[in-house]
Order: C-alpha cells, then sequence, then structure tokens
C-alpha cells in the first residue's frame, strides 16, 4: 500500500453529516488523506482538499462553493486548482507563513469566523522546529470540530483499540492547550474517517493517554515496517 496515491482516484465518501461530508481520493494509501466541505445557508468551505473524481457533483449537493481553505501549511494539496475551477479564494490563516506564495490562486487572508460560516479559526500549533503550522475550526452550534493533523484517524495514527489518536510526532507533547477547550459532536480529520459519536470522550482519551500508548504506537509502526 502506498503511503501517497497518485494517478487516478476513486471518491469514498466519508463523515457525512447535516452540514457537511468528507472524502477520500485514494483509499489505498496509507495516508488516508481525508477532505471535508463543511456547510451553512447554501454555502459550501472546502477544506484542505485532495481532487477526485466526481467531487464537483458532491460539493454542488452543499450550495456554492465560497472558498477553499488550507488549515495546515503541509495541505496545500489541490486548494488551488479546485479554487481556480469555482472561481473563489484559497483563505489561508492570517499568521501562517510559506503557504501563500506556492498558491497558484487568488488569496484571502482569514481570521476569526470564516465569512458566515458559524466556523472559528483557531491556532493549533505554530513551530519552527519541527515547522508546523495548523489551524482549527469549531462550530460551537453543530459541535464540529475540524482539526487537519494533530490527531487522526488514519492506522499510523492509532494505539491499541483507539478511534482517535495524537500524530505520532507529537505523542510525547499533545496539544492539550489547544484542544482541551472543546466539547464536539463530532470531529473531522486530515487522515482517515472523522469520530462521529462520542467525539468528546474520544479526544479526551486521545489527549489523555498520548504519553501512556507512544511505546505501543511506535511498536506497532515497527512492526508494520519490518513484514510490510
Amino acid at each position: 500500500m502506498p503511503m501517497k496515491g497518485d494517478g487516478s482516484t476513486a471518491l469514498r465518501e466519508i463523515d457525512r453529516f447535516e452540514g457537511g461530508v468528507g472524502w477520500i481520493a485514494h483509499p489505498d494509501e496509507t495516508m488516508q488523506r481525508a477532505s471535508h466541505a463543511i456547510a451553512v445557508d447554501g454555502e459550501g468551505w472546502v477544506l484542505d482538499p485532495v481532487d477526485v473524481d466526481g467531487l464537483d457533483d458532491l460539493l454542488a449537493e452543499f450550495g456554492e462553493v465560497a472558498g477553499v481553505v488550507i488549515c495546515l501549511d503541509r495541505h496545500k494539496r489541490d486548494a488551488a486548482k479546485i479554487a481556480r475551477r469555482h472561481d473563489v479564494s484559497v483563505h489561508v490563516p492570517r499568521w501562517m507563513t510559506g503557504v501563500a506564495g506556492e498558491i497558484d490562486a487568488p488569496i484571502e487572508r482569514a481570521a476569526g469566523e470564516l465569512g458566515e460560516s458559524g466556523y472559528e479559526l483557531f491556532r493549533i500549533r505554530d513551530t519552527s522546529i519541527p515547522p508546523w503550522q495548523e489551524a482549527g475550526l469549531y462550530n460551537a452550534d453543530t459541535g464540529t470540530l475540524v482539526v487537519p493533523e494533530s490527531v487522526g484517524a488514519a492506522d499510523y495514527f492509532l494505539a491499541d483499540a483507539e478511534p482517535l489518536g495524537v500524530h505520532p510526532m507529537l505523542r510525547l507533547t499533545p496539544p492539550r492547550a489547544a484542544l482541551s477547550g472543546f466539547d464536539p459532536e463530532r470531529i473531522l480529520v486530515g487522515h482517515g474517517e472523522g469520530v462521529l459519536t462520542d467525539a468528546a470522550a474520544a479526544l479526551d482519551e486521545a489527549l489523555a493517554s498520548s504519553k501512556a500508548t507512544a511505546l505501543s504506537l511506535y511498536g506497532k509502526t515497527v512492526r508494520q515496517f519490518i513484514t510490510g
């Protein structure tokens, strides 16, 4: 199984709820790159997207595309391509550096509420060592939390039977300060399917047990590397 798929795509829908949907464009890849569209009042916002055949039909279910959002500095993905196709801007957090200059599409700097969507941008991580700039989104009315990288649900994030795990690089320094203040009904992540039930408990457990389960996760990763 390749780390990252390329070439032909096969849309696998994930994370559907009343106000949005997600998809994985290359279901057989190890990274399980997940993208999402969130919608409010007939306008859709596309988050960290990987393009895929049939995507525009999926997005049309949620109204006109209002903009494309990059939530992680490494998640430029196909944001520019999709923004150009829908004649909208790519929205980049105001404090995020080194991203806008690499996007071949109109750029808008984002802070606070994303348009009139009810989703508030907040800073999860902004470090130079390792280089990592990550923004989350939260809608208190719908209880929807978007975390593009610090937690995930792809297999390489998960130790034991976890439904949600802290990123392997952050296991010993979990992002408790950034994420502990939320009580989400659902969590959408940038890698793997999101958590749509008991999301608050899953997040609390992931943050609380991050260090204790680190060795288990690293051991699983080594075994998979050796046998795979």
